[in-house]
């Protein structure tokens, strides 16, 4: 079993998420009283969500560089990146370690196809549906990624870090961000990217009447198979 590097708290919501699944999910392959062999460092959020605010995408691909090389040297050898929206800085975090990135955007593409779908909406933080990095990630394996309109984007960004982040889960923004999926899907999108991982926190795969892809569930179980398959 390959030792995994989780580089998370961002937030330390979704992190906790990741870790339980992944320990599930070992348990449940291997049976017995097997767990996940990884190590995990865990950022402070605040100074992260400031320099995204900022734009300083530069400095926040050196800080979790840096955090990436100490998992490295703890041991680890393949890096999952706990979170969706900084996988913007994912090329600098590669060009710092020797070992591997499970990129997230390549994962859900996979899942993507192997749903046979070919145009999804996207929903995460304003970072991940407005910028480019993630969305033509997908896109670069022939999918269409549509993204909400501006006000449902404000919508679902303003969820995410106002609530959830914070651990606050409410049945009214469940609501609305499922009002949202139902747009996206009259207006052509014939599946759901959760491509933030709080919103699993929120919405699944009951709340919508077409396939939902949770970005944090894939990304685990593809270290899972990763991780067990060996180098």
């Amino acid at each position: 079993m390959r030792r995994l590097g989780l580089l998370g708290g961002m937030s330390w919501e979704s992190s906790s998420l990741y870790y339980t699944l992944l320990n599930q999910e070992v348990r449940d392959r291997l049976g017995g009283m097997h767990s996940a062999r990884c190590v995990m460092a865990s950022v402070d959020f605040a100074e992260v969500e400031e320099l995204q605010r900022a734009g300083d995408w530069d400095r926040a691909g050196e800080l979790l560089a840096a955090e990436a090389r100490a998992l490295e040297a703890a041991g680890a050898e393949l890096l999952v990146l706990c979170t969706n929206t900084m996988h913007r800085v994912a090329p600098a975090i590669e060009q710092a370690c020797g070992i591997p990135l499970l990129h997230l955007g390549d994962v859900t593409a996979a899942a993507v196809l192997a749903a046979g779908l070919d145009t999804v909406t996207l929903l995460g933080t304003a970072f991940t549906m407005e910028q480019a990095f993630y969305r033509d990630r997908i896109a670069s394996q022939g999918l269409t990624v549509r993204v909400p309109e501006a006000d449902d984007r404000a919508t679902v960004h303003r969820v995410i870090y106002d609530e959830l982040v914070r651990g606050v889960v409410r049945e009214e923004s469940r609501r609305a961000v499922r009002d949202v999926m139902g747009r996206e899907l009259a207006a052509g999108a014939q599946g759901v990217v959760l491509g933030c991982t709080e919103l699993e926190l929120l919405v699944g795969a009951d709340d919508v009447p077409a396939p939902v892809f949770p970005t944090t569930r894939l990304h685990v179980l593809a270290a899972v198979e990763a991780s067990l398959s060996g180098p």
